[in-house]
C-alpha cells in the first residue's frame, strides 16, 4: 500500500482514495496524486515521427457535461481534449484523411460530456452520441467541424467492450471499425490520469498498433496538463502549455 499523502487540509489524495478502495462519485485531480503520476512515468522514446500536421486544440465546453462536477472532474473538459488531440495523431498515423480525423477529434473532446459520474457508468458512450447528433450545429460552431456519423458511432461505442457488442452495436463497428477502435485507443492513452497503475493503459488490448513514442507523448500530456492546471492557468492554457511542451513548433 502507498505512504498516505494528504492534500492541503488533511483530505486523502485520490492516490490514497483509490488505494483503499474509497474513491468519491466525482474525482478531482490533486497534487500528491499528480506527482506520484509524474514519478511513475513509462518507458520510452519521445515523439519521432514525422506527424503531417500538428494536431488542432479542441477544447469542449464545460456546459456541454451533464453535471458541473463532471466537467471539473478526471472525466472532464482536459480529458476530453486531450484525447481529442491523441486521436488526431493516431489518425495521421493510420492514414485518416485529415478532414475524418478533425471531425472524429471534436466528437472524441465530447466522448465523456454524459458521464454522470467518474465511477463506472454504462450507457454513457449511447447518451454522448445521441447528444452529438441534436447539436451537430452547435459542435460545428466551436470546432469549425461536424461531428460525421463515423465520429458519433465511435463515441457511442467507445464504452462498450468489443467483446459484449449486441448485434446492432457489431454491424456498427464493421462500418465504421478504423474510427470506434481510433477513439478506443485515444481514450486509453488518456488512462494516465487514473491514480492507480493498474487501470493504466493496457496497448495488448487495443486493436490497433501504437507507435513507441505514443504512451510517453500521452503520460507526459497529462502530467504537463494537470500540472498547469493545478497552477492557475485556465483549461485551454494548461491544453496549450502540455501540448507546446510535447510537441514544439
Amino acid at each position: 500500500m502507498s505512504s498516505q499523502t494528504p492534500r492541503p487540509g488533511g483530505e486523502p489524495s485520490l492516490h490514497e482514495l483509490a488505494d483503499t478502495g474509497r474513491l468519491p462519485d466525482h474525482q478531482v485531480m490533486d497534487r500528491p496524486t499528480l506527482d506520484w503520476i509524474a514519478h511513475h512515468r513509462p518507458t520510452g522514446p519521445g515523439v519521432r515521427a514525422r506527424l503531417p500536421q500538428r494536431p488542432v486544440l479542441l477544447v469542449p465546453n464545460g456546459l456541454w457535461f451533464t453535471r458541473t462536477q463532471t466537467a471539473t472532474s478526471i472525466h472532464g473538459v482536459r480529458h476530453g481534449a486531450r484525447v481529442a488531440v491523441l486521436v488526431q495523431l493516431l489518425a495521421a498515423i493510420h492514414g485518416l484523411a485529415p478532414g475524418r480525423g478533425l471531425a472524429l477529434a471534436a466528437a472524441a473532446a465530447c466522448h465523456d460530456c454524459r458521464r454522470r459520474c467518474d465511477r463506472d457508468d454504462p450507457g454513457h458512450g449511447r447518451r454522448a452520441a445521441d447528444w452529438l447528433t441534436e447539436r451537430t450545429a452547435s459542435l460545428e460552431a466551436t470546432f469549425r467541424t461536424a461531428a460525421t456519423t463515423e465520429a458519433i458511432t465511435a463515441v457511442a461505442l467507445h464504452d462498450v467492450p468489443h467483446n459484449t457488442f449486441a448485434h446492432d452495436q457489431e454491424r456498427a463497428y464493421r462500418q465504421h471499425q478504423v474510427a470506434v477502435d481510433l477513439l478506443k485507443a485515444a481514450d486509453a492513452l488518456d488512462r494516465y490520469r487514473l491514480p492507480l497503475a493498474r487501470w493504466w493503459p493496457d496497448l495488448n488490448r487495443l486493436r490497433l498498433q501504437l507507435p513507441a513514442w505514443a504512451p510517453v507523448l500521452a503520460h507526459d500530456l497529462v502530467v504537463g496538463s494537470e500540472r498547469a492546471h493545478l497552477d492557475g492557468a485556465t483549461d485551454t492554457q494548461a491544453l496549450e502549455h502540455a501540448l507546446q511542451a510535447v510537441m514544439p513548433e
